[in-house]
């Protein structure tokens, strides 16, 4: 991490993050790219009007005090010379209190400027949502203006007037003052008209608006009660924002209207407390003294340690190695260290600023505001907003965030609660809130250790992984032409009910899946990779019930002997064998693939590692990266937000990102529209889509098997139709409209009502197309036939896609969840057809090595591998919240709920609960 950049996230990204959240918020209240960059300036400068009066106020105190003592210091310089002149001018200065560095004080609010000035052109001046759209007579904002044309020659008319305005403000400002002044502002006027003649129009028509706003602020600093004035504009403001918010605003959510009232509110405050001037109790905040000092940066460093450290560590604590690219290894502590970074920028060192800037009275009335604020982060964090579903690498929940009014109504009682707790403990003592802020710092610096301590521990076996030979080492697996090929596919999560209809939907996948039998009435005995894979690739043995009796041994070596069974015994007899990705090996989310260390002759390969490239222009690792620590620290801020406001600043899982269009996360404007992919699918569709290349065909007569596991229907996204295939911009409207039908097959209807729902059918659909294109591969190259081909997932999902599967009031409740595909292609088979027979994905070590292996066994507990389990009565199957292998790691799985079913898994009557441990 070099030196610039550690600066740049210091002191430019908190600012860009402002930027975005601002822009970001407006683009969506009103889509206009225009009235977005008025906003953005009109909220910069409002929010830094009271750090420019400061400033200026200090640059006023600067001047008096050196016009005062220029008379004797002109007299020192005419009278004495050399050292003489030095020691007298400094005796002379001390006595006066003035010291010669002073005179920066001057150049204060030009200092001020330059940051907020590069942030700005970082930002606006790359804006892809610029590029193309118009505003009044700007044709295009991400273009320079050209609004005039003389004999051939574009001109750029706003850059023009942003340097008039900028002189006629500062003629207003250096009115008095002395040259150094005057040329100081006008020769930055001149130089912000070179810098900024070319940018595209959108940028200087931000900084026009800024040197607009600068001469109202002279002008205005020149009325006889300017606070009437501002007391005024800032009520008439939110007075129209309030009307428009509450009567006439109905596009957004109920989370972003009550922001804009909160805005309109907040607006209007300063006249309430005017009118209310004298009719309220007075709270006495006395001058700002070394306590209220200790209370603020104590409250600030609490922020810094729990949005910047605490709140990113935990979630990548849960599960490290997601938030790892293997194509190029990148500590996921890293990703903690940017974000801290982004936290002290803004909560140490911008608003430290603001804080040293303030009055004596300001800097307590900004303590006690850090104060109340910390202990509403911290009630925040831990107890509201924590049952949003899971979360994935790109911080993205798998459901649309739930926030009920109710919720809301609670969340805002207890905020309240706290906020009248901590300004009593703040009336009541100032050397106890001191202590107590002291105490809540320990405690988040406390648990980040713990948490970074934690992620410490795992850091070495991810390194391990990621050094694999198989990253760097392009995946390849065998099929030959007169041997017997065997072929199983883990599609992880994908439904076994959307089968039918992408068939329909796409009638020529008919014959790409010729030979294929689907089985409907397939089971899985758990709901989640770590319960359903075990039985899926070791059979009847590893159901979680059998596992759970083998008591005395890890979980994790029950997990990778199961994921051994069908790869050992291939190679057993005599296969050619390959693996590919196998699901939690050595219970990490990247696969330990040393666990097939001792048996030379299985070759091991990750192909979801990002070595397969499917977009074209698709992000480099190192730009993902960058979003991912960006996104940690809005991901923490959204988190310490109230519950009100966290739809809103969770956007849907960009965080305001702009353009909000790359490889890490996609954002949605509804079923049919979206921007954006998330990183997961694309590698996991990349691995799909290199199938052919992997495949290597072999003219001999030798027999391989293949075993391979992917995430591509596990990541749920929308894709552009027909072709449903990943791209920056999807517009599926027209599509949508013209196949309202595409979800009704043979009078049964799918519920195809939220993005979730659509999602799934869509990547599932993009992993079939996918997988089909191979198929043709091999029947082109003449090894179809002779090719065993089961694909099979590991569980089902609970979409809530057929009301008749939920057979209970949760949303476990529902039979989709233990319902698996089971698709498979025997030898020579050529027809396409259903079987209604009641299957599991635990008969499929006995479907792989059926008439190839005499009366297979397990190679590990030399059982017999079969089918005959599932003719019980009753299965049991088994409900656990406890997906994550991080913490679910014992002997046996966390106690949870138990379920019984018998016959066919979608008929709800089928269903029973039977047991919680």
């Amino acid at each position: 991490m070099s030196f610039s950049h550690i600066l740049y996230q210091l002191l430019l990204k908190p600012l860009e993050l402002i930027f975005e959240t601002v822009f970001g918020y407006s683009k969506n209240l009103w889509n206009n790219s225009g009235l977005s960059i008025i906003v953005l300036s009109l909220t910069v400068n409002i929010l830094l009007l009271p750090l420019y009066r400061r400033a200026d106020a200090i640059q006023e105190e600067e001047r008096a005090l050196e016009k005062r003592l220029s008379h004797w210091v002109e007299h020192i310089k005419k009278t004495f010379t050399g050292d003489e002149r030095f020691m007298v001018l400094q005796t002379y200065y001390r006595q006066n209190h003035y010291k010669p560095f002073y005179a920066l004080k001057g150049s204060l609010p030009l200092l001020l400027e330059i940051p907020f000035f590069i942030a700005a052109y970082r930002f606006l001046s790359n804006l892809k949502e610029l590029q193309g759209q118009s505003f009044g007579p700007i044709r295009d904002l991400g273009a320079p203006d050209a609004l005039l044309t003389i004999a051939g020659v574009s001109i750029n008319v706003l850059p023009v007037l942003m340097t008039v305005i900028n002189l006629i403000s500062s003629s207003i400002y250096t009115k008095g003052l002395g040259l150094r002044d005057k040329v100081q502002l006008f020769g930055m006027a001149a130089i912000f008209l070179v810098l900024l003649y070319d940018s595209p129009a959108g940028l200087v028509f931000y900084w026009t608006l800024n040197n607009l706003f600068s001469l109202f602020k002279n002008l205005f600093m020149k009325l006889k009660d300017p606070k009437k004035v501002l007391r005024t504009a800032l009520s008439l403001l939110g007075g129209a924002a309030l009307v428009y918010s509450v009567f006439f605003y109905r596009t957004g959510s109920a989370g972003r209207k009550l922001l804009l009232i909160a805005v309109s509110l907040l607006l209007l405050l300063p006249l309430v407390l005017h009118l209310l001037k004298g009719k309220l109790p007075a709270v006495r905040l006395k001058e700002a003294d070394r306590t209220t000092n200790t209370v603020f940066w104590c409250g600030s460093a609490f922020l810094t340690v729990l949005t910047g450290v605490l709140i990113p560590s935990a979630v990548i604590r849960s599960s490290p190695a997601e938030f790892v690219q293997l194509a190029d290894f990148y500590s996921p502590l890293r990703h903690v260290l940017n974000a801290l970074l982004l936290a002290v920028g803004l909560f140490i060192l911008w608003m430290g600023l603001f804080f040293f800037l303030a009055g004596k009275k300001a800097r307590r009335v900004m303590a006690l505001v850090v104060w109340i604020f910390s202990g509403i982060a911290i009630v925040n964090y831990m107890f509201f907003g924590t049952d949003f579903g899971t979360l994935s690498s790109a911080l993205k929940y798998d459901l649309v965030p739930q926030i009920t009014g109710r919720a809301v109504l609670i969340n805002g009682a207890a905020l309240l609660a706290v906020a009248a707790v901590f300004f009593l403990l703040w009336k009541k003592g100032q050397g106890l809130v001191k202590g107590l802020a002291a105490v809540l710092l320990l405690a988040v610096v406390g648990m980040s250790a713990v948490n970074l301590f934690g992620i410490g521990k795992q850091l070495p076996d991810i390194r391990a992984a990621a050094q694999q030979k198989a990253v760097g080492e392009e995946a390849r697996f065998t099929l030959t032409k007169n041997g017997k090929n065997v072929v199983v596919l883990m599609m992880d999560r994908s439904v076994s009910a959307y089968l039918p209809y992408i068939l329909e939907e796409k009638p020529e996948l008919k014959e790409q899946f010729a030979g294929f039998t689907y089985y409907p009435n397939t089971l899985s005995f758990g709901a989640h990779t770590n319960l359903g894979a075990p039985a899926l690739f070791g059979g009847y043995e590893y159901t979680p019930e059998e596992m759970n009796k083998r008591d005395t041994e890890r979980l994790e070596d029950k997990h990778n002997e199961a994921l051994k069974v069908m790869p050992v015994l291939f190679d057993r007899e005599g296969f050619e064998v390959t693996v590919c990705d196998p699901s939690y090996a050595g219970y990490s989310e990247i696969p330990d693939l040393s666990i097939y260390d001792e048996y030379p002759g299985i070759r091991t390969y990750l192909t979801e590692s990002g070595q397969f490239s499917l977009l074209e222009g698709q992000e480099s690792v190192q730009q993902i990266n960058k979003l991912w620590s960006r996104n940690f620290f809005c991901y923490s801020i959204m988190k310490i937000a109230p519950l009100a406001l966290q739809g809103t600043l969770y956007q849907s899982g960009s965080y305001f990102e702009p353009d909000a269009v790359s490889s890490l996360t996609q954002t949605v404007t509804d079923l049919s529209q979206a921007k954006g992919n998330e990183l997961p699918f694309i590698n996991s569709l990349a691995a799909l889509h290199a199938l052919s290349d992997m495949t290597v065909i072999e003219e001999g007569s030798e027999n391989t098997f293949l075993m391979m596991s992917n995430g591509a229907t596990h990541s749920p996204q929308i894709l552009s139709e027909p072709s449903y295939e990943p791209v920056n911009i999807v517009d599926n409207r027209e599509y949508d409209a013209a196949h309202r039908d595409r979800f009704t097959l043979d009078g049964v209807t799918l519920n195809i009502r939220t993005y979730t729902q659509m999602s799934h059918y869509h990547v599932n659909m993009a992993a079939f197309l996918e997988i089909g294109k191979w198929l043709d591969y091999l029947k082109e190259n003449g090894v179809y036939d002779n090719t065993r081909i089961i694909l099979v997932a590991d569980h089902g999902y609970n979409l809530g896609l057929l009301e008749n599967m939920k057979f209970g009031e949760a949303r476990e409740d529902d039979a989709m969840f233990y319902n698996p595909l089971l698709f498979v292609k025997d030898f020579d088979s050529r027809t396409l057809q259903t079987d209604e027979s009641f299957m599991t994905n635990a008969d499929v070590p006995a479907l792989a090595s059926a008439g190839l292996i005499a009366d297979p066994v397990n190679p590990f507990t030399e059982k017999p591998i079969g089918m005959q389990a599932k003719e019980a009565p009753v299965l049991n199957v088994f409900c656990s919240h406890q997906w994550d292998v991080g913490s679910n790691n014992g002997t046996t799985y966390f106690p949870d709920d138990w379920y019984t079913v018998h016959d066919d898994v979608r008929i709800a009557e089928n269903w029973s609960f039977l047991d919680h441990h």
